[in-house]
């Protein structure tokens, strides 16, 4: 029996003439079981997708706008970075060195935001004037929600959205920094105090309620040395490039010194995935937990390909046992029905990826529609407990406390063409025992019944 004999009867098994003998149970199971699979491969890609957007979003939003590519952290009581102009200097000896593509000093501290009494704790971060405007990281990421990303003046703040929500300010205000410095024995407060110019979202509310913009010259008389760090950010024409460990090795060959370089006293590199090891294995590991609980509600569907293939040999008993006393052998049997399989793996894989990237493709959509429906019905039913809307609050499916505002839609097409064939290949192997048992089917005792 050739090959092409053993897929014809495959043909012939899953796509019959329109006769009423044709309409079998086993055939229906086996398109339920490709529909099965087809279901079970919809939140599979949907959750793919979403997890590769959120992960690669939140990322991309640590590395452009905290730690960069690179970052060199030199100790605050550093003689090599006194005063605002050494820290220039130092950053445009990084911007030549080979691979770097941009030098962003910053001074770093801890502090609190008071206005109209209330307070709350922020990051303190001095930067250049222009950064808003000339790193990319910082004028594609970040979202202008009022007035203007202006660092011109001496006293001019940018503060986080979050920030902005729980002091209820907003541009124009004046709010005082509190920050503390150690006089001899004693941790004395220090009191400045800023107008808000902006109010920027890098849409990520854990990012936006810890930040607090001032001009880097201004940093360096309002942020206590000793409990405020001094870095610079560097960035790279690729974070993700394998390039990236040998343009570390040259920042840090340029801080101890080598060849004519003057030496860095108290200094360290690190790269992003260094300083962000935690949260991005963390991102990782739930991708993968979520994707194997994907992956076994995949595999429970792909069981009842077996299931199918099984009542169908018993239906076709008769015709294996004519096919195999007028010289089919047991192979051939066998690949027509393991070919069955893979053509119910295959049905089920382009209906289930595609509806999947339809729905991650959208999800943001559909989360809002999703939101709007659970938020009239939770609204009803208040007015019916209350006798009127007033106090009611909006929930939200997806946190912005936690989550990113809108989700980034980024589709993984290597992951994808794993599943299409990790989908196929499990639907041979659990076709397997079905075909096999079709292709040792004993013809004279099926035709002694007959």
């Amino acid at each position: 029996m050739t090959f092409s004999s053993s897929f014809l009867y495959a043909i012939r098994l899953c796509f019959p003439h329109r006769t009423s003998s044709d309409r079998s149970l086993g055939r229906r199971s086996l398109f339920g079981a490709m529909m099965c699979i087809g279901i079970s491969l919809v939140p599979l890609v949907s959750v793919l997708i979403i997890s590769e957007g959120m992960i690669q979003g939140i990322t991309g939003r640590m590395i452009g706008l905290s730690t960069q590519d690179l970052q060199v952290y030199v100790s605050s009581l550093s003689p090599d970075v006194e005063e605002y102009e050494d820290m220039v200097e130092i950053s445009d000896r990084f911007s030549e060195l080979q691979g770097i593509t941009g030098s962003y000093p910053e001074m770093q501290g801890m502090a609190l935001v008071s206005f109209n009494g209330i307070r709350t704790g922020a990051t303190v971060r001095g930067v250049q004037n222009d950064i808003f405007q000339t790193n990319t990281g910082f004028s594609s990421l970040m979202q202008v929600k009022e007035g203007e990303a202006d660092l011109s003046g001496e006293r001019n703040m940018i503060v986080g959205e979050k920030i902005s929500q729980i002091l209820d300010i907003h541009p124009q205000d004046k709010i005082s920094l509190i920050t503390v410095e150690k006089v001899g024995e004693q941790m004395v407060p220090k009191m400045a105090v800023f107008t808000v110019s902006g109010v920027v979202s890098s849409g990520y509310q854990e990012l936006d309620a810890l930040w607090v913009f001032i001009p880097l010259e201004t940093a360096f008389s309002v942020l206590s040395k000793r409990s405020s760090k001094t870095v610079f950010s560097l960035t790279t024409s690729d974070p993700f490039s394998g390039d990236l460990a040998k343009i570390k090795q040259n920042v840090r060959n340029d801080i101890m010194g080598y060849g004519d370089n003057i030496t860095l006293d108290q200094s360290r590199v690190y790269s992003w995935n260094e300083l962000n090891a935690a949260e991005y294995e963390n991102f990782a590991s739930t991708k993968l937990l979520l994707l194997l609980i994907m992956l076994l509600i995949v595999l429970v569907a792909s069981v009842n390909i077996s299931s199918a293939l099984v009542m169908i040999v018993m239906e076709r008993r008769k015709e294996i046992a004519i096919l195999k006393s007028v010289g089919a052998d047991s192979s051939g049997i066998t690949a027509s029905f393991l070919l069955i399989g893979i053509v119910s793996g295959a049905g089920g894989v382009l209906t289930g990826i595609p509806v999947g990237l339809l729905a991650g493709v959208n999800i943001n959509r559909i989360i809002s529609f999703m939101e709007k429906v659970v938020n009239l019905f939770l609204k009803f039913a208040y007015v019916l407990a209350n006798g009127n809307q007033g106090g009611f609050t909006s929930v939200h499916l997806l946190d912005p406390a936690y989550y990113l505002q809108e989700i980034p839609v980024i589709i993984p097409f290597g992951e994808l063409l794993v599943i299409t064939l990790g989908t196929l290949i499990l639907s041979l192997i659990v076709s397997a025992i079905p075909a096999i048992k079709a292709g040792k089917e004993k013809p004279l005792d099926t035709l002694r019944k007959m």
